[in-house]
């Protein structure tokens, strides 16, 4: 859950070129100061991020805002730097899609790969061409429950999922109590 006041303090740093300083946890827990120049609010999906140039690693980086804690303006002001992508929604979908999951899944979709482009979220994943009637999805995260998920939503193709194991454990569970919650009820 992000804290919408977090997100007004960072919207009005980018707005005021004004630098952020704040606390930052990474997936794997590992706590952080950073000090940044921030350049824009991000929403992909479920989740926002700031976009920032991080002063004290000299790179562009993407934050997860629900991962970071006590963002301060600094009173330092700076000069926008050229962000290395079209836009920041851009930067955000080529850090998240670059970067290794934890779990990972590969799922043959038989459909055209320009038709799954059109329905399914570039975000979410991507997705490469197997022939002209079927393709190739692939994507991670690290919470296996939102992978299977995200697979779940893809239900209106057929598919065929290669995952590991407790990944397909989980389809099957979400398949089972879907299927048992469509039942026919009988009359009393």
């Amino acid at each position: 859950m992000v804290d919408p006041e977090h997100l007004t303090v960072i919207a009005g740093a980018c707005r005021d070129g004004e630098c952020l300083r704040f606390a930052y946890r990474d997936r794997t827990g590992t706590e952080t100061r950073r000090e940044v120049e921030p350049c824009a609010v991000v929403n992909l999906g479920r989740r926002w991020y700031v976009v920032a140039w991080d002063r004290g690693r000299e790179d562009w980086r993407s934050f997860r805002i629900d991962r970071l804690a006590r963002p301060v303006p600094t009173g330092v002001r700076f000069s926008p730097r050229e962000l290395p992508a079209e836009d920041a929604a851009t930067f955000v979908t080529r850090s998240i899609s670059a970067r290794p999951h934890r779990h990972e899944v590969r799922v043959k979709l038989r459909v055209p790969a320009d038709e799954a482009r059109r329905r399914v979220p570039h975000w979410w994943g991507t997705i490469e061409p197997v022939d002209e009637h079927s393709c190739e999805y692939h994507s991670g995260d690290d919470d296996l429950h939102w992978l299977a998920v995200r697979v779940a939503m893809l239900g209106s193709f057929d598919m065929e999922v290669d995952g590991p194991q407790e990944l397909l454990d989980i389809l099957r569970g979400i398949g089972r109590r879907i299927e048992a919650g469509v039942r026919p009820r009988a009359r009393t």
